[in-house]
């Protein structure tokens, strides 16, 4: 009876390493089976996929009390040839004939119709069923440990290695990557009836009304219900080849706990915009493992995979945290883990490369310069998205505002904006005298009369960078609207003001494979480095814009519109989509 909590807590922790693994694997591409996109909305449906664990754990510990469960030895050999006969007997005929009997109009429109939503299985697709098919699929399964254990054969090994045998057969049987090497049916052909393999079962989503087998398809092979080109997708599948992509966006994590928001963490938390949850609490051990890691260790990996028109475009993360970037003794290393990620990309024959986040920050590599400068032959384009994240913040301004305080760490993204507002006639106000000076001297001389420095701020449109202090923010007038340019949200301590987000735009729809969010950003909203460097690619642009270079303004958004991105309505002071 002790021993079913730290079972069902195992159980979660394995699929949970089946997910991580699959989804690493598809968006890398080798061995991919299928290359339709998974989208949030299959993420919502699949998201309760451990109440299967929960349920069972309940049945459980209701029948340990109806027999003497404390005297159950840990081995039994009969226990265990038993419960291998009745699987392979039993169990696998009668799944046969219930699964083809749910694929029946009437129970498929009712019960396995929701099963079948994903075409494209993750591992944990294999236990999302109605509560009815659960229950079906339980006392199917409860055939042999039933029979084991009402016959006082039963021992642990044979009770958690066939649960955790079923566990391991469904995850990756819906991984959609192909793991079974062919040598193994080549040392024993008759294998190929007995264990299936990710590429037969997704067949059965694909298609159907074929590979009707739970784990071994010989009753597909006896029934005649065998899709035809079985051997050949696996055959393909194992053949199959890592992507290349051809725009690459280069991120870092965040915050300690954003390594459950990556893809390749939680997908029901990947899934939202980050924020911070009461169990993260209960997950300090591996969070601060995980930081004492990136310390001593790093290796930039792979996060996601999208497909945009003709553009394969990928999502690699350094795996350093924003604090790390305001260390001087981590500047060397993540300077290194760039250079390291650009040359990569560059033998990938990677067209361009977005560097997101504060990968582009001027004191770590001069906006990107540092690279060009050290590697003057390359032929990936390097992307800040500046003039895009530019564009962005003048086209939130309010039309009529005639005047705007910037405040907070100036950036290129800041002068430019500066630079355009005082030349069509708007008013900035800066808080601070280093701010107004600097400002001072990257515009012109006829555009810097627009240029004032502490006045009474009337002004109801803030434009606001990192460093933006809680006592600065307490200077604007009520209802006054921030606007970040820096792809940093500011801490909203107002709340009678509003906040925009930083410098992003909606996605398109045809943009595929988009099952996570970036960072802070709503569900497909995407941030202005990453929309950048697609942008670069589709028009052919052939420059870099890092360094002081600032791509035009007009054009990248006049560009960005035009391949449907859509800028965000703010509508509250939490504003939406």
């Amino acid at each position: 009876m002790f021993v079913i909590l730290p079972f069902l807590v195992l159980r979660i922790l394995h699929n949970q390493l089946w997910i991580s693994l699959s989804r690493y694997r598809t968006a890398e591409g080798k061995n991919r089976i299928v290359d339709k996109s998974i989208e949030f909305e299959q993420i919502d449906r699949e998201r309760n996929w451990d109440d299967n664990i929960i349920f069972n754990g309940l049945i459980f510990y209701a029948l340990s009390y109806t027999g003497d469960t404390a005297s159950m030895p840990i081995w039994r050999t009969d226990s265990v040839i038993i419960t291998i006969l009745l699987h392979a007997g039993p169990v696998e005929f009668l799944y046969y004939w219930l699964h083809r009997a749910l694929h029946h109009h009437f129970l498929y429109t009712r019960y396995h119709q929701h099963h079948h939503s994903s075409i494209v299985t993750e591992p944990i697709t294999s236990v999302i069923h109605p509560f009815g098919e659960h229950i079906a699929y339980f006392l199917l399964f409860a055939i042999p440990l039933a029979t084991t254990f009402y016959s006082g054969i039963a021992s642990i090994a044979s009770f958690s290695g066939y649960i955790m045998f079923i566990d391991i057969m469904n995850n990756m049987g819906h991984c959609n990557f192909e793991l079974i090497p062919s040598w193994v049916f080549s040392i024993f052909p008759p294998l190929k009836y007995l264990m299936y393999t990710p590429s037969f079962h997704s067949l059965h989503h694909t298609q159907f009304r074929t590979n009707y087998s739970l784990f071994m398809p010989i009753y597909d092979y006896i029934y005649g219900t065998v899709d035809d080109t079985t051997d050949t997708l696996y055959e393909a599948s194992l053949k199959r080849q890592e992507d290349s992509p051809d725009v690459l966006h280069l991120t870092h994590l965040t915050t300690p706990e954003s390594i459950y928001h990556l893809r390749l963490g939680f997908a029901s938390l990947a899934s939202k915009p980050h924020e911070f949850k009461w169990y993260f609490w209960l997950l300090w051990p591996v969070t601060l493992w995980s930081m004492l890691l990136t310390c001593v260790h790093s290796k930039t990996f792979l996060v996601e995979r999208n497909i945009f028109k003709k553009l394969k475009l990928q999502t690699w993360a350094i795996p350093k945290y924003t604090i790390h970037y305001f260390s001087q003794w981590q500047r060397e290393s993540i300077n290194s883990l760039i250079q390291e990620a650009i040359l990569k990309a560059e033998e990938k024959g990677v067209k361009v490369l977005s560097l997101g986040l504060l990968n582009q920050e001027e004191e770590l590599n001069g906006n990107g310069e540092l690279y060009i400068r050290m590697y003057p032959a390359l032929k990936v384009r390097l992307v800040d998205g500046s003039s895009l994240a530019a564009a962005i913040v003048l086209n939130s301004i309010p039309k009529g505002t005639n005047e705007v305080v910037i405040a907070g760490n100036l950036s290129k993204v800041a002068y430019a904006i500066a630079s355009a507002l005082c030349q069509g006639g708007v008013q900035i106000c800066t808080l601070h005298e280093d701010a107004y000076k600097k400002i001072k001297s990257r515009i012109n001389q006829e555009a810097g009369s627009n240029l004032v420095k502490h006045k009474q701020n009337s002004a109801k449109v803030w434009i606001v960078g990192n460093g933006f202090a809680e006592e600065d923010q307490q200077k604007a007038s009520k209802g006054t609207t921030f606007i970040p340019f820096a792809y940093s949200p500011p801490k909203k301590s107002r709340k009678d003001c509003y906040y925009h987000y930083t410098p992003s735009m909606l996605a398109p729809k045809y943009l595929e494979n988009l099952d996570s969010c970036e960072n802070w950003l709503p569900r497909r909203v995407m941030s202005a480095p990453r929309i950048a460097g697609i942008l670069h690619a589709l028009e052919g642009w052939d420059v870099n814009e890092c360094g002081n270079t600032v791509f035009n303004i007009e054009k990248m958004w006049q560009a960005s519109l035009s391949h449907g991105f859509r800028p965000l309505v703010m509508i509250s002071n939490y504003p939406k989509p």
